[in-house]
């Protein structure tokens, strides 16, 4: 009974660990096929690789950096080949500002048309259309305008807000001040007339013969202190 081989299905191996063996298999026989083809066919080839982590393999039978050199040469040649003339990138550019010419008046009477122009020959289907597109771009403008406004009404609360703090702040500064100064008098009234008791005091020491006017004078004095 005959074996069939199945053939292997192509896809990204899931599996990490198995993916890592199965690329350091992969390109070892890779690198071997590129040598066996440069000692084979007398051929000068650059094998370049980066794995998944970003880590470079290369391989060239002769210099890396010769091939690539020779590559990029070859690359301009094709460049240069394949370049217009300037007959032809002058004709290019004619047809191109033909086109947006073109388009230019087009949109120039698309333009007036908005604006109530050139409207006279239209049908209605063209009228119809015309309306929608109005109506579109004054629903946007209206929209925009809203938010404007709203931006605006945010704005002048936050500085109404700011100056309602500022003008209480001020009033508490101006109640704390209005305290400091009647206190300060209270205790300027207070310090005369202690002042003037000691002095009456020391008078009703010296004079005894006025000893009982200066005694009611200086009750008098205790009791308004």
């Amino acid at each position: 009974m005959k074996m069939v081989r199945q053939k292997t299905q192509i896809r990204k191996i899931e599996n990490l660990a198995a993916r890592q063996v199965t690329f350091s298999k992969r390109r070892r026989g890779l690198f071997k096929k590129a040598q066996e083809l440069s000692t084979l066919c007398d051929v000068d080839l650059a094998l370049i690789v980066f794995s998944a982590t970003g880590k470079l393999f290369h391989y060239s039978p002769s210099s890396m950096s010769e091939v690539l050199e020779r590559h990029g040469q070859l690359q301009s040649q094709n460049v240069g080949e394949v370049q217009l003339s300037s007959d032809q990138k002058m004709e290019i550019a004619c047809k191109r500002a033909a086109i947006l010419s073109e388009e230019l008046v087009e949109k120039t009477h698309e333009l007036r048309q908005m604006n109530g122009e050139d409207i006279q020959g239209l049908d209605l289907k063209e009228l119809n259309k015309l309306e929608a597109i109005i109506e579109s771009g004054l629903a946007a403008v209206v929209k925009a305008k809203g938010e404007r406004m709203l931006n605006q009404i945010n704005t002048l609360k936050k500085k109404e807000a700011q100056l309602l703090e500022e003008k209480e702040f001020l009033k508490q500064q101006l109640m704390r001040m209005g305290t400091c100064v009647g206190q300060t008098g209270i205790q300027d009234e207070c310090s005369e007339r202690y002042s003037l008791e000691l002095t009456i005091s020391s008078m009703s020491s010296e004079d005894p013969a006025h000893n009982y006017n200066v005694s009611s004078s200086h009750t008098c004095l205790k009791l308004g202190f």
